[in-house]
């Protein structure tokens, strides 16, 4: 019997699914239970396989096997596959797949192709560990995120990972996104939640799309949870690597007010309720307050478990 809350996550790439783990395991000592909805906008096709790099960092984050030291994919990694690929000039040679990691890929793709949706396939890939929580994709849709050029268009995986975020974009689009869903179970998460925070993802390319898919918002306006975010900003950077730069595209201020403005308070038309800002940022709360969203100082660094769960019991007290 579930006597603790009813906690959703909305979550996206290595922040965020550092952050799910510290908030299982402060949900789980409440008596609650967790369901995180996924990004699926970094998804791709590479080599006939169906890759899905956030999902698959939740998956091996709350299972307890990702590598802490890359932050992302298994621990434990070969590399024989990778070597193959290459030797046969076939996929990306500076996008290197871990044989674990393939494994992953290649049985996703073949329920995939036996017509498993995308809910159905991480249903069953979440069926190997106890994660202590429930996965879902944001929608069962293919679309993956482009980045904008001058000249034209570009995988993220490819703007983000072979040039780290160097060649200038004009903007992000997820084509396809307009006519999506919600996959299943995930309006309804949000609907019977008694707690929704939003990771300390990257916003543009992590929680953005997540956020876009159409009937997300509108659940978010009409659940009774309150929703809190938890900023990705601290002292003026990004926490993860380049999100400076998708911030700027999109004309969003790199600091804690800036993202917080960029989400919007849930009174006039955006998603928060409250916001969890870095003790650096204290300079920011009025401007944050004035936006409607109310400011909530707490120590951000999730340099050790201790300190992610700190940061999990923080937001949940936000909450609630």
């Amino acid at each position: 019997m579930v006597t603790g809350p009813r906690v959703v996550l909305l979550a996206g790439g290595v922040g965020g699914s550092t952050f799910a783990v510290g908030l299982r395991d402060e949900v789980a000592a409440r008596g609650g239970t967790l369901t995180v909805i996924c990004n699926t906008g970094d998804d791709l096709w590479l080599t006939g396989i169906r890759l899905q790099p956030d999902v698959d960092s939740m998956l091996y984050a709350l299972a307890g096997v990702k590598d802490s030291v890359k932050g992302w994919g298994r621990a434990g990694e070969s590399l024989r596959v990778a070597g193959e690929l290459r030797a046969w000039g076939a996929g990306w040679d500076w996008f290197e797949l871990g044989d674990l990691d393939l494994g992953a890929h290649v049985a996703r793709t073949g329920w995939l192709r036996d017509g498993l949706s995308p809910t159905d396939v991480l249903a069953r890939l979440q069926q190997r560990w106890d994660l202590g929580a429930t996965l879902l994709p944001m929608t069962n849709t293919e679309v993956d995120t482009q980045v904008v050029l001058a000249d034209g268009h570009m995988h993220f995986q490819e703007w983000w990972t072979r040039h780290r975020a160097a060649i200038e974009p004009l903007g992000f689009e997820n084509p396809g996104i307009d006519a999506a869903v919600p996959a299943p179970g995930v309006v309804e998460a949000i609907a019977e939640a008694d707690v929704v925070i939003l990771a300390p993802s990257n916003p543009i390319v992590s929680l953005a799309p997540i956020l876009a898919v159409p009937g997300v918002r509108a659940a978010l306006a009409e659940t009774a949870a309150r929703v809190v975010g938890v900023s990705p900003i601290i002292g003026g950077a990004a926490v993860r690597g380049m999100a400076e730069v998708c911030l700027r595209v999109v004309g969003v201020p790199c600091s804690a007010a800036g993202v917080a403005a960029f989400y919007g308070a849930r009174h006039r038309s955006g998603v928060l309720d409250a916001w969890l800002l870095a003790e650096e940022d204290a300079g920011e709360v009025e401007s944050i307050d004035r936006e409607g969203v109310q400011p909530i100082m707490r120590p951000l660094w999730m340099r050790t478990p201790d300190l992610t769960r700190t940061l999990a019991r923080d937001a949940l007290d936000a909450a609630l």
